[in-house]
């Protein structure tokens, strides 16, 4: 089942967060700002929009949505990130049925003018799958200034 996460996932996605970092970057975040920063999203729908994957009765994947804004389309484009699926959850067409779900919104909502996302460089595994789902890769590169006291 998919749904909107709530304030009671926090936890849960906090960890999925942590995990994604390490698995896909090496990198240890701080389990107490990610876990505030998570409720700030559960509580404050214009900062995002986590879905849910729930199998077995507990989450299992997760996906985020932020918003956004183009002036150019005169509308939301909404970017896909925290994608994760636990482990022994894998390879079983988790991921893919949030993108649908997310998908069908986007597709009946005429406020949003399509969907986002980017993917490590290396990452052929994920690259793959976003490109079997219809997605295409852009001209478009990352450039990212980080403030000061927010670096990883």
């Amino acid at each position: 089942m998919i749904r909107k996460a709530t304030i009671k996932d926090a936890a849960v996605i906090a960890e999925f967060n942590y995990c994604l970092a390490k698995e896909t970057e090496a990198l240890e975040l701080n389990k107490e700002t990610l876990y505030k920063g998570v409720q700030k999203v559960l509580s404050d729908e214009s900062k995002g929009i986590y879905f849910v994957y729930e199998k077995d009765d507990k989450v299992v994947g997760q996906l985020m949505i932020t918003k956004e804004w183009s002036d150019w389309r005169n509308g939301d484009f909404w970017w896909i990130q925290s994608v994760y699926v636990h482990k022994d959850y894998r390879r079983q067409g988790i991921y893919t049925s949030l993108f649908h779900h997310v998908k069908s919104i986007v597709d009946s909502d005429d406020t949003i003018c399509g969907l986002r996302l980017y993917v490590e460089k290396e990452n052929e595994t994920a690259k793959n799958t976003y490109k079997a789902l219809g997605m295409k890769e852009t001209h478009y590169l990352l450039y990212e200034l980080s403030a000061p006291n927010k670096s990883l």
